[in-house]
């Protein structure tokens, strides 16, 4: 299982730093069909739209695109490796 886990955190490294290079830098299918039907008149700014890794760049840097990618990975990975350990459940000791 913790094989499974390494496997998972480098392969999600290795697309985040890597291949979010090679990502469009057209609008997605949901933000097309925002814009396509008005729905995106309404939108308003997200509260961390100014923050270090808002749109995919650090600090606005679009050349930084990978490394935005890899601080979020790990970013995630991090809360959520926490989280498991604090609800994992506890065999009691004999």
């Amino acid at each position: 299982m913790k094989r499974f886990f390494l496997g998972f955190a480098l392969v999600s490294l290795v697309l985040a730093g890597v291949v979010s290079y090679f990502a469009s830098a057209d609008p997605d299918g949901l933000d097309y069909v925002t814009e396509e039907h008005g729905i995106a008149e309404h939108a308003r700014d997200h509260p961390l739209g100014g923050g270090p890794l808002a749109d995919y760049a650090v600090g606005g840097d679009d050349r930084l695109t990978g490394v935005a990618g890899v601080v979020g990975v790990l970013v995630v990975l991090s809360v959520a490796f926490g989280l498991f350990r604090l609800l994992r459940k506890r065999t009691p000791k004999a």
